[in-house]
């Protein structure tokens, strides 16, 4: 597929009640084995490829390196590929579009709390941002599948009633300026999730967290979207360091 024809796919897979399952991958081998196991689309998580580069999260590891590691990914798959991209790493929109589309990558996250203090980007900027990089992509004639994050939830701003409202009114600000989804984050509440489903005009990606609700059940609340972030690499991180607290013992790895 074309760079367009694989835009046009990784949109056409949002669908409420059917959701894109999209279990982050963080380097190519990982997005290789997302691809071999047919899924249809490689999706990336900041938190795992920035441990993997050796950097924090938080837009903490140099733009460059982030987006040559998009690029290897891209270059490993045939899938579509969509990219967590923090908040855009400081990069003006149309630099932002350029070097993003010279990855091969066709969808990008943008979140709207700053990476390294964790304050909320005021909702009117965050949306001119958004346009900016939609225009940006017209113009440049590059298909982008936008998935607008917002963090009113993650960064607890306000009483829960205050984080719904503004995440559904921050959500249909975003995709009026040009996103395709909504990506409110932490939420796993069936109760909001049907709230923000109902109220915002698009699709909403939820992430899987701790398993609190199953595939079914999120596609039952309309999700059109479901992320696994960084979970799995923790998951296998974490089996990693058995294994290693095996070797350590002289007992023997491979039977764990």
């Amino acid at each position: 597929m074309s760079t367009r024809e694989k835009a046009g796919t990784l949109r056409a897979l949002h669908v409420p009640g059917n959701p894109l399952v999209l279990p982050n991958a963080w380097d190519a081998a990982s997005a290789r084995m997302v691809e071999g196991a047919g899924f249809p689309v490689v999706a990336t998580s900041s938190v795992a490829t920035a441990g993997v580069l050796g950097y924090d999260d938080g837009e903490a590891a140099p733009v460059e390196e982030v987006l040559a590691a998009a690029a290897r990914i891209a270059r490993a798959v045939s899938l579509p590929v969509t990219v967590d991209l923090e908040r855009g790493y400081l990069l003006a929109p149309a630099e932002l579009v350029e070097r993003f589309a010279a990855t091969g990558a066709v969808g990008l996250n943008l979140e709207d709390s700053d990476p390294p203090s964790g304050e909320m980007i005021d909702a009117a900027e965050q949306a001119d941002f958004l346009a900016a990089v939609r225009a940006a992509a017209l113009s440049l004639g590059v298909d982008l599948v936008i998935n607008a994050r917002t963090d009113s939830f993650l960064r607890r701003v306000g009483l829960p009633e205050e984080q719904l409202a503004a995440s559904i009114d921050r959500g249909a600000r975003y995709l009026a300026a040009g996103a395709d989804c909504v990506y409110p984050t932490v939420v796993e509440e069936p109760a909001v999730i049907r709230a923000l489903v109902e109220a915002i005009p698009g699709p909403i990606n939820i992430g899987y967290g701790q398993g609190k609700l199953s595939l079914a059940e999120l596609g039952a609340l309309g999700v059109a979207r479901v992320s696994y972030g960084p979970r799995l690499q923790l998951h296998l991180y974490h089996k990693f360091g058995s294994v290693l607290s095996a070797v350590a013992s002289d007992e023997n790895p491979f039977a764990l």
